[in-house]
């Protein structure tokens, strides 16, 4: 019997606590840790996919962390930015009310959406993982005929 094993996209942020050195931030290096932990011990469990957004943010700034977060993604299947996925994340800004710094943060929610993942994981609490948002953008996918992932962050996906 074959069992298909969850989908799952990695938002930029996964890559990141990935590859950085830790930090001297108690609470960003516990979020290193336990997304260390996570990609060790869980993600065999899923189908893992990023998408060009993901590569091109993780492309920027230092080129020695960049090559390092390039490194954790180039196995990984990219998902297509397609004309549903650009509408839903130019709809998901306006209903969320997101400040225009974070529209890329509603193009990975409109990925992960539209090509249907069955989880989102990031580590960006502010405008993906953020309880006081979950109900605005799952009301905003369901009225476009989508269901949402389940949005998280590797702490929630630690444990079965």
């Amino acid at each position: 019997m074959c069992t298909m094993k969850p989908r799952l996209y990695l938002e930029t942020t996964i890559a990141s606590y990935l590859s950085a050195w830790p930090s001297r931030d108690l609470v960003t290096a516990a979020h290193q840790q336990v997304t260390q932990e996570w990609w060790q011990t869980r993600r065999r469990e899923f189908e893992l996919f990023v998408s060009q957004i993901v590569v091109q943010e993780s492309s920027g700034g230092d080129p020695d962390a960049a090559a390092r977060r390039l490194e954790v993604l180039k196995d990984l299947p990219l998902l297509e930015l397609t004309e549903d996925a650009t509408a839903l994340a130019q709809g998901l800004v306006v209903q969320l009310q997101l400040p225009d710094k974070a529209a890329l943060d509603a193009v990975h929610i409109a990925l992960a959406v539209v090509h249907g993942m069955d989880y989102l994981l990031t580590w960006n609490c502010t405008h993906i993982a953020n309880a006081a948002l979950r109900s605005k953008i799952e009301t905003a996918c369901r009225a476009k005929g989508y269901q949402v992932p389940v949005i998280c962050t590797p702490e929630e996906l630690l444990e079965e």
